[in-house]
């Protein structure tokens, strides 16, 4: 199944995608939405992040060839970082890029959707809070996250966390391709199965640390291949069996 959230003449709304329909919830599905009964063409409506978190956890350095790729030795335990809320935009929403950033780059990342509170869960527990998964892209200012030493400021721009297109349910994670595609090229192409950590393994980790509420999302970490966006650039995520993420970047208002 792949949930949606979007924006129509009305308003927006929670909805099932099937087919080229838009199949409206009262609520979002991993919150227990029903159908209302009303119905959109997909071409009547547009595509919003499909998720509102209370929190976006975000994992670095998850990837073997990433690490190889920097020289540098796999933590013994995941390192993790926060984007705010705020930094969410979906899909088809432009990257701003910062006037303080000179150097802004893209990270493919999955996406692990929470679907029910969960807190000090082993990793069968945390497997059955997985919901779905969605794209992402990790957007970071990476001049500002050398100067500071830490990741706050880089990580959490406005619209440095794009989401979406959707939220894919039918699908196993633990051996997906995974790329980044830039005006056409390919940046990153790796596979999920290079993970250090599994996403059970990852919300199980979380989950000892923090209680994760439905509609938290958990990224896993991007692959090698990480570059610099510029103003004007067209971004893609791609994981098969999820879907495309398409984002550009301007300049900020």
């Amino acid at each position: 199944m792949r949930y949606v959230r979007f924006a129509h003449a009305e308003g927006e709304g929670w909805g099932r995608l099937e087919g080229g329909s838009v199949i409206e919830l009262s609520a979002a599905a991993y919150c227990g939405g029903t159908a209302t009964g009303r119905e959109y063409a997909l071409g009547e409506v547009r595509l919003l992040a499909p998720l509102l978190p209370s929190k976006v956890v975000c994992v670095g350095l998850n990837y073997r060839d990433h690490a190889e790729e920097l020289n540098m030795p796999l933590p013994e335990e995941p390192t993790l970082f926060l984007k705010p809320p705020s930094a969410v935009i979906g899909p088809g929403q432009a990257i701003e890029y910062p006037a303080m950033s000179r150097q802004v780059d893209y990270e493919a990342e999955l996406a692990v959707v929470i679907g029910h509170r969960l807190r000090g869960a082993d990793e069968h527990e945390a497997a059955e809070a997985i919901f779905g998964y969605c794209c992402a892209n990790d957007v970071t200012a990476r001049d500002l996250q050398r100067r500071d030493g830490q990741w706050t400021r880089a990580k959490s721009f406005d619209t440095f966390c794009p989401l979406g297109p959707w939220i894919e349910t039918a699908v196993r994670a633990d051996d997906l391709a995974i790329r980044a595609v830039v005006n056409g090229n390919v940046r990153q192409s790796s596979r999920t199965s290079m993970m250090v950590w599994s996403p059970s393994q990852l919300v199980s980790f979380v989950s000892r640390i923090m209680t994760l509420l439905p509609g938290d999302v958990i990224l896993t970490g991007t692959p090698y291949g990480v570059g610099q966006l510029y103003p004007g650039d067209e971004v893609i995520v791609e994981i098969e069996g999820i879907g495309r993420l398409r984002n550009r970047v301007e300049p900020a208002r």
